[in-house]
This record gives C-alpha cells, structure tokens and sequence, in this order.
C-alpha cells in the first residue's frame, strides 16, 4: 500500500512534465517561431499576410481560389498567373515580388529574381534541398523515387537511371512511341468529316500507353490499373492541399486515409505485378527503364544496386510524370496551335518537307523540325505543366541580399517569371515562337529564363523523352488532321499538381 502511494506521485509528475514538455513544443511552434521570423524577416524589408493561429493564411488561399476557378479567361489570354494563383497575384501587388506567407506554421518566402532562383537551383552544397511533402503525396510517386530523394540515394539512383535516357536509348523508344500514336489514330479512323474530340482524355490516354510501353515494356491495358489507382490518388492529394497539416494524423482512421491507403495498397500491388512479370521471364531483362533498375540488383557493388521496394517507387514516380506532364504539354501545345491557325500551318508545312504526307517519322526527323521545337519552348514558357519549384533552407544562410533561416521554404513563381515582361520582353503575354529562333539562351534578357524542366543537377532526367514523345505525336496529327478549338471549348487553366484545363480541351478534327 505503501509503495503504490508512493508510485502514484511520480507518475502523476512524470505525467505532468511529459504534459508540459508537448505544451512547450507546441507553444514554439504554433505561436514562437512564427513571431521570430516574421520579425528577422520584417529586419530585411520583406512583409506579407499576417500569421493566423495554426492556419497560418490557408483560409484566404482557398477562399481566394475557390472564387477565382469560378471565372472563364478569354480564350486569347495567356495572362492566367492570376486566376490559377490569385493569393500570390493579391500579395505581389500589396508586399512586392519577394514576401513571406505562411502554409500553417511552415514559412513560405515567394523569390522570383531570376539570379537568386540560379543559384538555388544550381548549388550542389545541399543547403537547399527538396521541400517537405505532405504524406499523402509520397503514396502517390514514392517515397524512394528520384523526384524526393537527397545526397547519396540521390545521386545512387540517378547514375542507376541515366542510361535508360540516354540518346541511343531515345533512338529505340522512338519507334515504340510511333507505333502507341498509331495505336490512337487507328481509333480515330472513323472520322471522315469534322468532328469533335476531347483532346486532354486522348493524349492523357495516349502518355500513358507510351510511359508504360517504352520504360516499362507493358502496355496501357496492363498499365491501366496503375493509372486509374494514380488518377484516384492524385484526386485525394489535391482535396488534401486546403487542409492544414497536422503531423501524426495521416495515421488516424478518417475516411480519406482508408481510401488513401487503400488506393496505396491497390497500385503497390499492381506495380509490383509488372516487376514480377519481368522477374519471372527468365530472360535478359531488357534494356528499357524497368530492365536497367532490374539489373542493378543483381550488381555487386552497392552505390550501383536498386532494391525492389526502390524500383517500385521509381516506376510509381515515372508512370506519374511520364504521362501527367508530357499530355499537359500535347493538350495546352494543340489549344495554341488552334487558336493561332497560321503556326499550325507552319508548322504541317515544316512536317511535310522534312518527314513527307504519310511517311512515319523517325529518330533522325526531329532535328529538322526547327519550328516545331520553337512551339513547344513557347508552350512551355506560357503553359508549363509545373507552375512552381520549392527549396527548404537546411540550415540558415545568405542567400544574395537575404538572410534565410533554416526550415524557410522558398519557392519561384515559375508561370510569374516566364511572363516577366522586364525578361521577355513587352510581348511576354503572346503566344511567340520565334522569340526562340535564336536558341532558349538568346530568347530573354537572362540565359536561364526558361525553366520548365528546372535547371542545375537536377534538372528533369525526362526532358528529352519528353521532347521527343511531343514531336512525335504532333507530327503524325498533323499530317492527318487540322485542328480547331470547339465552340464548347471554356479557357480554365487550373493547378491540380500540374497545369490542367479544367473543363478539358475539345478540339475539332478535320481530316486533311
């Protein structure tokens, strides 16, 4: 009886202490750090909307946005940065280009000054690293792909990685990239007069059989599951964004994180079931993405071996930007080229002479198309699939005239920066190809302006995969088609991840 009396004021202490210590770390966080930074930031010069109690300014984002997806822009407008980003469209206007917001407690600080975004994008001392993700999105493409990974696993896997994008490589998957689109022509041989088709299903549709075929030698029948199971996260991911983020509660049994984790389950299984497919063959394991990340494992030497959990969230990471960014890329390329009928005949022009009327094109074709390539540099400059990049301070540091403290999130307004008329010119808002007649280098006041595939080491490994599946396609709808914006069409670009229309893009086909 003794002891249990004597028990009971030290667990109620060891309680206490335990309850005040939580209460502390909250008090910090919630209430202390954001009150320092705002003032060491407000020392530089550098203000923004005032930090509302664990919400930090989530509210009035997605009030602001919630009212801006409403709106219709005119289908000749290219001036979209404010209805996809109106809170930093309100903020840039209030505080200047360079102020700090806040995503709950995290500290966010908006740099569009394109020698400091340089800097950051090409420093390899990893001071600035890849920004914190929520959860949610590592189920989505793998927490141990190379779109999240630092320093040594980094650098592991991009060396692993490299040669399955390599231009010979290119040259193999060129062909297999012409025989999908054939593929999807061959379902639109029934069109003998004009008629209409939703452009963003077809060539979503379209990257995905191609991802899956040429990296991973399945096909978009095999592959659709993981597609859909993708589709379904990504949806998830996106309703997550207006929430703040509590740690710990991706955890709890709500019903978005059963569904979550059950969409986790489901496309695990179905990535895995292709990885075992190849596994199984008792073949040579092929020289595509799957079958170079395959043979690693079988390496002697560790800085060269993949394992399999790795392999399975590299193929969730290329199967999502794979498809997702390169369809962005056709669909807001085809709305142009509808809109600016003169390009489109440029550019079947150009398509003609250097690859003929029925001749299908090869690897040795897109050099030649010069105009071609101008229109998707100028797509990307006004519809880049990724509207924005992000870095985290890992420790504190001078950045040009700014000190930045550790645990800083700064991100670049990339749509903002490529409609920069002090860099691009007066006519930064128009749809102009030609300012890349002259190479990317020359077409702005800075070398480094156009950022769509980021920049410094890790630069997108995909690009010229990217490039190439574009031209392909462009190339053989040209030849076949004339292409006009349906009368249906609204002008609604909207951030879901990457650059999306949002009420699809239907485009009228007439056969040539």
């Amino acid at each position: 009886m003794e002891l249990i009396i004597l028990i009971n004021p030290i667990l109620a202490l060891l309680v206490l202490l335990f309850v005040v210590s939580k209460m502390f770390n909250a008090f910090i966080i919630l209430v202390w750090q954001p009150f320092v930074m705002t003032r060491r930031f407000k020392k530089q010069g550098i203000s923004g909307p005032k930090y509302r109690f664990l919400y930090g300014n989530i509210d009035e984002i997605n009030k602001m946005k919630r009212e801006s997806y409403l709106s219709v822009l005119d289908q000749n407008s290219n001036d979209i940065f404010p209805r996809i980003f109106p809170h930093y469209q309100k903020w840039m206007s209030l505080y200047g280009e360079t102020f700090l917001y806040w995503n709950g407690t995290e500290p966010m600080l908006c740099i569009s000054e394109l020698e400091l975004v340089k800097q950051i994008l090409s420093n390899k001392s990893g001071f600035f690293v890849k920004s914190k993700i929520r959860p949610e999105f590592f189920k989505l493409v793998g927490m141990k792909g190379l779109a999240f990974l630092e320093g040594v696993d980094w650098v592991r896997h991009r060396r692993i990685l490299n040669p399955a994008f390599s231009i010979d490589r290119l040259k193999i998957m060129t062909k297999l990239m012409v025989e999908c689109t054939l593929r999807m022509l061959e379902e639109w041989s029934d069109v003998k007069r004009e008629q209409k088709k939703e452009m963003n299903r077809e060539f979503r549709r379209l990257t995905a059989d191609i991802i899956a075929t040429a990296a991973f030698g399945s096909s978009y029948t095999e592959g659709i599951e993981v597609f859909r199971t993708q589709e379904e996260l990504k949806k998830c991911c996106v309703s997550c964004l207006t929430d703040v983020y509590i740690p710990g509660t991706q955890y709890l049994p709500t019903p978005m994180n059963i569904r979550i984790w059950k969409l986790d389950r489901k496309m695990k299984n179905s990535v895995k079931k292709i990885v075992d497919s190849r596994l199984q063959s008792k073949q040579d394991y092929g020289d595509d993405l799957l079958g170079i990340m395959l043979k690693s494992c079988e390496s002697e030497r560790n800085e060269r071996k993949l394992s399999i959990e790795e392999i399975i969230d590299e193929c969730k990471t290329f199967f999502f930007a794979g498809y997702e960014t390169n369809s962005n890329l056709l669909t807001w390329t085809t709305m142009l080229l509808s809109l600016h009928q003169d390009w489109q005949e440029k550019l079947r022009d150009e398509v003609f002479e250097e690859c003929g009327k029925d001749t299908k094109p090869d690897s040795d074709t897109f050099s030649k198309l010069k105009l071609m390539n101008m229109v998707f540099l100028e797509s990307l400059r006004l519809y880049a699939p990724v509207s924005l990049f992000s870095r985290d301070a890992s420790k504190d540091l001078t950045l040009g005239h700014l000190k930045i403290p550790k645990g800083t999130t700064i991100f670049f307004p990339l749509m903002k920066m490529h409609c920069d008329k002090a860099i691009w010119g007066s006519d930064a808002d128009k749809f102009n190809p030609l300012r890349f007649e002259n190479g990317v280098s020359r077409a702005a006041t800075h070398p480094n302006a156009l950022l769509a595939f980021s920049m410094g080491p890790r630069v997108c490994i995909g690009q010229n995969f990217a490039m190439i599946e574009a031209k392909i396609v462009l190339t053989m709808i040209l030849q076949r088609f004339r292409l006009s914006l349906s009368g249906e069409y609204k002008h609604a670009p909207v951030d879901y991840l990457t650059l999306t229309p949002q009420y699809g893009l239907p485009v009228m086909l007439q056969p040539l």
